[in-house]
């Protein structure tokens, strides 16, 4: 396999990734990112915690999640729980139906 056959297996499999994000994202109400992956779910906690000399971290429990990660080949997941030192941010999703103004007529 040459390094241009690579190149297009990876560009194939990053685009047939976003394609199966584009089609489960309105399964999902919560995008949850930390520096290592990105997930959707439908229930998140997260918990801050130290360690004994005093270093911040998170404790982030999903589920119901679908992981992007192209390498795996189950990306739904029951639950998960994820641990991070760096940043963290979790995101309520827009409802894919909209907002409901019939109770302002």
């Amino acid at each position: 396999m040459s390094s241009g056959d690579l190149e297009d297996f990876e560009a194939e499999s990053e685009l047939a990734l976003y394609r199966e994000y584009r089609d489960v994202y309105p399964m999902f109400r919560f995008a949850v990112e930390t520096d290592q992956r990105f997930y959707l779910c439908n229930s998140v906690e997260v918990e801050q915690k130290s360690t004994a000399t005093g270093q911040v971290y998170f404790e982030i429990q999903v589920e119901d999640a679908w992981i992007w990660d192209s390498r795996r080949t189950a990306r739904f997941l029951r639950s998960a729980r994820v641990t991070t030192f760096k940043d963290l941010s979790v995101e309520e999703l827009a409802s894919t139906t909209g907002p409901d103004f019939t109770a302002l007529s």
